[in-house]
């Protein structure tokens, strides 16, 4: 992949971007990519168990989540009835908040406001709506590692628990059981339980929104003081992922003549789109460099749907076909999707980190 079509499917992400949660996800896209050692994937993202202190127009990703962060809220940003989405932005907001501290303020409330005032499933999981209880398989991305980071910051052991307490939690909800009827997806999540949207579809993206966000709770917890007392937590993100990635890659090869993931990852009328299949393979790559023996299998996996993805990326930068972002039921391959290119610029970081010796 050259370094010119890289900056082309940057500069994408950058124009589409347009929502609390794209925000979020291509500021960790340029994180990763352009500051490996301060995202929770590097080797040592916390020095001294702390958040590390970096000068804001020094690194890209910050520079970015800056003018789009609310310092003067109870959220980081307008989540138009979301409580999840403008968590997203709270890694960005506590490492500007090392040397300004309004935005250290600002990530406070909102981890705050997570935690006491928005609704709850009835088993505790936070919901992802404001007004009324509703779990989103999107949540796990946004959320859980906003509290994780907060936990650093806090030195909060015990919130680093709840952050994957909450990633759990959500599984027992939304997790297909092979009682239900759908033995080919057990280990899958549905995306969206509740009043409002309900959706017991198997989406691909809310899947891979799902593992991503849960490895990086996982990578949080790993690197930070407490991951020797976290050993059994670490197991139950591990498992899960491992669930994911199962089931995931089971359906893909019951369909060698399609290559990618489908919208709806059981249901063999949708057509294969590159959102769900990048962020799959960019968090098998993540789990495969931090738990070898339980995730190095599935590696030539990810190196197939990298090699498929890296044919649908047009001179201009573009991914597609990628499923309509604000319309998962639309028919139509989309051929602009601001999570997908921030999906990209992930995937590209995990394969390199993957490959890197240290």
């Amino acid at each position: 992949m050259s370094v010119d079509i890289i900056s082309k499917v940057i500069a994408q992400g950058h124009r589409l971007a347009t929502h609390s949660w794209e925000y979020g996800a291509f500021s960790e896209s340029l994180l990763e990519w352009y500051n490996p050692e301060l995202s929770v994937f590097g080797a040592s993202p916390f020095p001294h168990g702390k958040i590390p202190v970096v000068q804001v127009g020094q690194v890209k990703s910050l520079s970015y989540a800056e003018p789009h962060i609310w310092t003067n809220s109870t959220i980081l940003v307008d989540g138009d009835g979301a409580a999840g989405d403008p968590a997203s932005l709270a890694v960005s907001a506590i490492l500007i908040g090392q040397t300004q501290s309004p935005y250290l303020s600002a990530a406070h409330r909102q981890v705050d406001h997570l935690l006491t005032t928005v609704p709850r499933w009835p088993n505790g999981a936070i919901s992802h709506r404001e007004d009324y209880a509703e779990l989103w398989a999107d949540f796990i991305y946004m959320a859980p590692p906003a509290l994780a980071y907060w936990a650093i910051q806090d030195a909060n052991h015990t919130l680093l628990r709840v952050a994957v307490e909450q990633c759990l939690l959500y599984r027992d909800a939304l997790v297909v059981s092979p009682r239900r009827g759908d033995d080919d997806a057990a280990g899958l999540w549905h995306h969206i339980l509740g009043p409002q949207n309900q959706d017991l579809g198997i989406w691909s993206t809310g899947n891979a929104w799902a593992a991503g966000g849960m490895a990086r709770v996982f990578a949080t917890a790993k690197k930070s003081p407490w991951a020797r007392a976290l050993t059994s937590d670490l197991a139950g993100l591990a498992a899960a992922i491992r669930d994911i990635l199962d089931a995931a890659i089971a359906l893909d090869k019951a369909e060698p003549k399609e290559p990618l993931l489908r919208n709806y990852l059981n249901d063999s009328t949708w057509f294969g789109e590159l959102s769900g299949t990048t962020l799959l393979a960019a968090t098998t790559y993540r789990m495969a460099k931090l738990e070898p023996r339980t995730f190095a299998k599935y590696v030539a996996w990810a190196d197939s749907k990298r090699d498929r993805v890296l044919e649908r990326i047009g001179d201009d930068g573009l991914l597609s076909p990628v499923i309509n972002p604000l319309n998962w039921n639309d028919r139509t391959p989309g051929t602009e999707s601001p999570e997908a290119q921030s999906f990209a610029v992930l995937l590209f970081s995990a394969y390199r980190d993957f490959h890197r010796k240290v």
